[in-house]
């Protein structure tokens, strides 16, 4: 097949499990019931140690909102530091302005902070009025590797349209990651409707 499959787990457990059904990468984070939020730095230890996979890190302080305060930004740092620090594939993060838009200075300085890490923007764009128009911005900034994004919808399938526009706007290796409710189950189908290289999801390589 020709896509990427990303297991999105909370656990080490989960991540071990997802790794030995199939999944290509890993997302992960802790506290999957608000979102997902970073992970523990002994988790983050622990799972480079049993998962040969690549494995991309949640870079999320709280689940309030995704505008962040100075003390916030430091605890980011702090973690993508630990991050840079074990050779992760990359890390995961979003930031908007009080009027839900992308916070462009914040992700600028955010994603040069964690270079030569890949930084993925993620669903904190379908926030946003308009994903397109937002992913024209971080395509512009030449830094951001992807946007993990279910087109500003509930979920992937009812994003499809949107999610189709974003991956033929994007440049070749500029990855848009579609998420929102992919399983193993409606994998073949979402990927006939969007045509995108990759996949991400609880469920993507079944229950674990």
């Amino acid at each position: 097949m020709d896509f990427i499959k990303e297991a999105c787990v909370d656990t080490v457990k989960d991540a071990v499990n997802a790794f030995s059904s199939g999944a290509d990468r890993i997302e992960f984070c802790s506290n999957l019931d608000q979102d997902g939020l970073s992970p523990k730095t002994d988790d983050l230890i622990l799972i480079k140690k049993l998962v040969s996979i690549p494995i991309r890190v949640m870079i999320r302080p709280h689940s309030k909102s995704f505008v962040y305060n100075e003390m916030d930004i430091e605890t980011m740092k702090n973690k993508i530091d630990l991050c840079k620090q074990h050779d992760f594939d990359g890390v995961v993060f979003g930031c908007l302005n009080k009027d839900n838009e992308l916070n462009m200075n914040l992700i600028k300085d955010l994603a040069n902070y964690a270079k030569p890490l890949n930084v993925i923007i993620h669903k904190a764009i379908d926030i946003t009025l308009s994903p397109i128009e937002s992913l024209k911005k971080l395509i512009k900034l030449k830094t951001i590797n992807g946007v993990l994004s279910s087109g500003g919808a509930a979920n992937a399938e009812m994003g499809s349209n949107t999610l189709k526009q974003m991956v033929e706007l994007s440049p070749k290796n500029f990855e848009i990651i579609v998420a929102g409710k992919v399983t193993k189950v409606n994998l073949e189908l979402i990927h006939k409707k969007i045509g995108s290289s990759f996949y991400h999801g609880r469920k993507i390589v079944g229950e674990l």
